[in-house]
């Protein structure tokens, strides 16, 4: 299967679910994400504001803001620019996708980052993720090498196999229920 149809066919799937549903199956992934000592160890975390059909990850980058350096990513153009997370008041609407992102000083030392948790529209057992095609994150995650990365999805993310090429970087680890 192609990426074009296997982002046409998780849609598809995530639509068969409401918003609610999709913040109450979001939870346990969260609470396994924290026993993890890739999470514990981590003190500057890169996270993801999430959108409707994401993972949902609003309480958790409130939550661990108090207790590590909680990062959010900004669309600016064909690229993402990291901000810290400060609390609620810092988000605005980003120009992309609606988003809230936050505002503030850029974050450039991307050798600071301990762990990255990255969205996706599918992941496979290898690690490998499909994204929403701009290549935003893979763009980013090259760029940390320290970084342990981090795939969170819905169980029927989950696939056999991920189509990649050249440019896709692979997770360390995927959370998906399963």
């Amino acid at each position: 299967m192609d990426k074009k149809e296997l982002r046409k066919q998780i849609k598809a799937l995530k639509n068969q679910y409401s918003l609610e549903q999709k913040i109450e199956m979001s939870r346990p992934l969260w609470e396994e994400l924290e026993r993890k000592a890739i999470f514990q160890d981590a003190r500057t975390v890169l996270l993801y504001w999430s959108m409707d059909d994401e993972v949902f990850t609003h309480d958790y980058v409130c939550k661990w803001a108090g207790e590590k350096t909680v990062l959010l990513p900004c669309v600016k153009g064909d690229v993402l620019e990291l901000r810290v997370f400060t609390g609620m008041e810092s988000l605005q609407p980003g120009e992309a996708f609606g988003i809230l992102e936050p505002v503030g000083e850029l974050y450039t030392d991307y050798d600071a980052i301990d762990l990255i948790v990255v969205p996706g529209v599918a992941f496979d057992h290898r690690g490998n993720r499909l994204g929403r095609g701009r290549g935003y994150y893979d763009k980013i995650l090259k760029e940390t090498r320290v970084a342990r990365k981090v795939g969170i999805c819905f169980g029927f993310q989950l696939v056999e196999e991920v189509p990649v090429d050249e440019l896709d970087v692979r997770m360390d680890l995927v959370i998906s229920g399963k």
